[in-house]
């Protein structure tokens, strides 16, 4: 009799799997493709972050190949002591233009804000006015 009992038993399992997503991540993505408008304030700063960019990619562009030039001057005069006058000369134009890759991020950057001022002054005008 005690086999007979044990067929009448059950079992019964639940399983509910772990969610493999955040919902408040997935609000954050779906934000970046909703079309919105830009208020003032968001325009003021990507104008402001849009004025070192260009200034910092013609230092950076600047800076590369002028290291370049002085790793070619160098492994003239180191390895092709044929080319010692050209290594020089090569070497000393690197090492002049990685000393100018700082003063072109200034000098570019001053020019974008120059240029840029009269839209940032009436932006920023326009938002301590409505304080």
């Amino acid at each position: 009799m005690d086999n007979m009992d044990n067929k009448n038993e059950t079992f019964t399992y639940t399983y509910t799997a772990k969610k493999q997503y955040d919902v408040e991540e997935v609000k954050k993505i779906r934000e970046k493709y909703i079309d919105r408008e830009e208020n003032k304030m968001e325009t003021l700063r990507r104008l402001d972050r849009n004025v070192e960019k260009s200034g910092t990619i013609i230092s950076l562009i600047v800076g590369i190949l002028s290291s370049l030039l002085l790793g070619t001057g160098m492994a003239c005069i180191i390895e092709w002591t044929d080319y010692f006058a050209i290594g020089l000369a090569v070497g000393i134009v690197g090492i002049i233009g990685a000393l100018l890759a700082f003063p072109i991020y200034k000098i570019v950057t001053k020019r974008q804000r120059e240029k840029i001022m009269p839209q940032i002054m009436q932006l920023s005008d326009e938002l301590m006015q409505n304080k």
